[in-house]
């Protein structure tokens, strides 16, 4: 990296150097885009844990949690569940399943997930 690449590195904002952190860390995946996803299709993607919340839905209880892969962001929502053994903020996680258009936003319900080892993308 030159001293060209520092100062143009150093100009960039924060949300765009994490968005191509994010990129580059997902690219070896070959999984869907988060940009690209689709309501109703059955997808494979991939992403990193930005915000997690413990959310009521209809009187149940429901930990949902934002993914974002540098292109984009989802919200998967474990449904009954307080908690998620393993899933944390910034921990990267894989989620297969059908996402729904939910008021401006694609949404996975309950779907397979596995957690990626710390450190790999």
């Amino acid at each position: 990296m030159g001293i060209k690449d520092v100062f143009k590195s150093a100009s960039k904002p924060v949300r765009e150097i994490d968005s191509e952190r994010l990129v580059d860390r997902f690219a070896e995946l070959r999984l869907q885009p988060l940009s690209e996803l689709e309501a109703r299709d059955r997808t494979k993607v991939c992403g990193e844990v930005k915000r997690m919340t413990i959310k009521p839905r209809s009187g149940i209880p429901s930990t949902e949690i934002v993914i974002n892969d540098g292109t984009g962001d989802a919200t998967v929502i474990f449904s009954g569940r307080r908690h998620v053994a393993g899933i944390e903020h910034g921990h990267c996680i894989v989620i297969e399943g059908v996402a729904f258009a939910d008021a401006n936003r694609l949404v996975f319900l309950n779907p397979a997930y596995s957690l990626l080892p710390m450190g790999e993308g």
